[in-house]
């Protein structure tokens, strides 16, 4: 082929990319290109994702590429550049989400030679089927067969890339970055090596640890592809690998249930309660139970939460407040720098007990959790300072005290 067109989505990488290194293998010119499509606004991560953009802007210009950035509808400005460029196909990372599958769609529309590739997740989605089924509905077999599944070989990363001449390649915007995490391929990498030199051998016992904050916190970098997940999953250990066999299974759930997001993949009958007022305090930090307001103002200052902070604050929403999922998953992916539709939906209903747990009922004690997982309170006297001072037999029920934490409130009321 003379030329194809690499369409960039979810993979902001150059290592393990087996679109671009397919491109480059088998057409004389290669252009990589992302769309900023208002359509799909990346909200508080777009300052990420524009570091994402800079970042693999420089690895492909460093092998004599570039990235090629357009603004609009992302169909209508690939087919005006395959157009221009004569490109005779567009390779591109495959996807799960219903955005994802409309685009794949448009695109075949077009009548382009439209080839899609491995490399968001460990394993292809539908490449593990049950006997019966079309997809797994329960993790643990699901990560029997994943254990087992035959990996591809990582794709090479292309020593060179040629573009056409003359091609302008567009201007990043410029953005303000929020979050404790800057993005991009080259900061992925550091924090991989130095995470895993450091923390691996310990994730088991470590990961819930609150205070300690020893998980990985790749999310962002997967979440983007800025980090191949099956390059992660070949430096890492059993316990580390299965949080990554949770991300693949939840992409095969998306993938055959696309309303993932706005659904119950498994009604219940859940009657839940219109409260505002409690989704506020929730959102806010402030429902007077300190565990889960350590949570949501962590996630308000960094755009990241600890994934144990995640499940309590969860569990206190949908269990004790009973608000609907959908409202706590949707501030979640406001807020978080790893927002995205499978994982955040996935995660929301296994807690709402709609989802893929086989225990739907089960229950999250929040102050049980944080006993257990914080027990100096150091995690909540980091993020909750009304509370810095209050001894380690109260921090976790301030209510307790003799008198009220000036400043902090007691611990929300739901009416019966």
């Amino acid at each position: 082929m003379e030329t194809v067109i690499v369409l960039f989505n979810r993979d902001l990488r150059v290592h393990d990319h087996p679109a671009l290194a397919a491109a480059c293998e088998q057409a004389r010119s290669v252009v990589p290109l992302f769309v900023l499509d208002p359509a799909i606004p990346a909200g508080r991560r777009t300052g990420f994702l524009l570091d994402c953009l800079a970042d693999l802007r420089e690895a492909l210009r460093a092998k004599g590429g570039d990235l090629v950035v357009r603004h609009g509808d992302t169909v209508t400005e690939t087919m005006r550049l395959a157009r221009q460029v004569k490109a005779a196909a567009v390779f591109a990372s495959a996807d799960v989400s219903a955005l994802a599958h409309r685009r794949q769609r448009r695109l075949e529309a077009e009548r382009i030679d439209l080839r899609l590739f491995p490399g968001v997740t460990v394993v292809p989605p539908g490449e593990l089927e049950p006997a019966g089924g079309d997809h797994y509905r329960v993790f643990t077999p699901y990560w029997r067969a994943w254990t087992k599944a035959p990996r591809r070989d990582l794709a090479p990363t292309p020593a060179k890339i040629r573009v056409p001449e003359g091609l302008d390649p567009g201007a990043l915007p410029e953005a303000q970055r929020w979050g404790a995490i800057r993005g991009g391929e080259t900061r992925a990498r550091t924090r991989m090596r130095t995470w895993i030199d450091r923390h691996l051998d310990d994730y088991d016992d470590g990961h819930d640890d609150l205070a300690g904050d020893r998980t990985s916190r790749l999310s962002p970098y997967l979440r983007f592809g800025c980090l191949s997940p099956l390059e992660l999953s070949t430096r890492g250990n059993e316990p580390f690998t299965r949080q990554l066999c949770w991300r693949d299974f939840h992409h095969q759930v998306a993938q055959v249930f696309p309303d993932l997001p706005r659904a119950d993949y498994r009604p219940r009958g859940h009657d839940w309660r219109d409260d505002p007022e409690a989704a506020q305090a929730w959102a806010a930090g402030q429902t007077g139970v300190p565990i889960v307001d350590a949570g949501m103002r962590q996630l308000a200052a960094e755009g990241w939460m600890h994934n144990r902070a995640r499940m309590i604050t969860a569990a206190y929403l949908v269990k004790h407040l009973r608000v609907d999922w959908r409202t706590g998953a949707a501030h979640f992916f406001e807020l978080l720098l790893d927002g995205e539709v499978a994982n955040n939906s996935g995660n929301w209903q296994w807690v709402a007990g709609t989802g893929n747990d086989t225990r739907p009922n089960r229950g999250f004690n929040p102050i049980r959790q944080a006993r257990r997982f914080d027990p100096d309170g150091a995690y909540v006297r980091r993020h909750v300072p009304e509370l810095a001072d209050v001894p380690a037999p109260l921090i976790h029920e301030p209510w307790l005290a003799d008198r009220p934490i000036p400043g902090y409130p007691p611990p929300y009321e739901t009416p019966d």
